[in-house]
């Protein structure tokens, strides 16, 4: 099967495997993907380790937060920005995390809002910090409280572009808090 025509196959195969590595106390996740597996990884723009911070936070809860789906529409968002912006060409800036915005600071009232604008801009880009991960336990939270899919906020930044005032009022439309 062709793992790029069938990716989301492959991706709920491959996460549901790691996740079974990871439960019987396998973390060494640089030795978990076969060729094939790393292929997929290329073709989504994804790093083993932004694929592993997915895994590790759905084990360590349960299999509830991050589900599976949710690792999976993340990736489809990546995937869709690499290779319609990117052109399929990985970027090769990180994002130092010191240079995020500190998690208690808010924007028109919404804390860690900030935060995750320049997380969600990361992500798409591929220019996440391997010890930084967009949808993290504290965005997690910020997801549930205002009832936003991690997902979503990824394709609204992605169409919203460097307006962060379009982006804070897309989020206060959805927001339930």
């Amino acid at each position: 099967m062709n793992s790029t025509l069938y990716w989301e196959a492959h991706f709920s195969d491959l996460f549901a495997a790691c996740a079974k590595r990871y439960d019987q106390g396998d973390s060494q996740f640089e030795l978990w993907f076969s060729q094939a597996d790393q292929a997929l990884l290329d073709h989504l723009g994804y790093t083993a380790r932004e694929f592993f911070d997915f895994v590790e936070d759905h084990c360590r809860s349960g299999h509830q937060d991050p589900s599976a789906a949710t690792a999976l529409l993340v990736a489809a968002v990546r995937r869709d920005y690499f290779h319609q912006v990117q052109g399929g060409k990985r970027s090769t800036h990180r994002v130092d995390p010191a240079t995020l915005p500190p998690k208690p600071q808010a924007v028109e009232g919404i804390v860690w809002l900030p935060r995750l604008i320049a997380k969600a801009r990361a992500k798409l880009r591929g220019e996440m910090d391997p010890d930084t991960m967009y949808g993290c336990g504290g965005d997690r939270d910020f997801f549930q409280r205002h009832q936003i899919h991690p997902a979503d906020l990824l394709r609204a930044v992605w169409s919203l572009g460097e307006d962060d005032a379009a982006i804070v009022a897309w989020v206060k439309a959805r927001s339930r808090a």
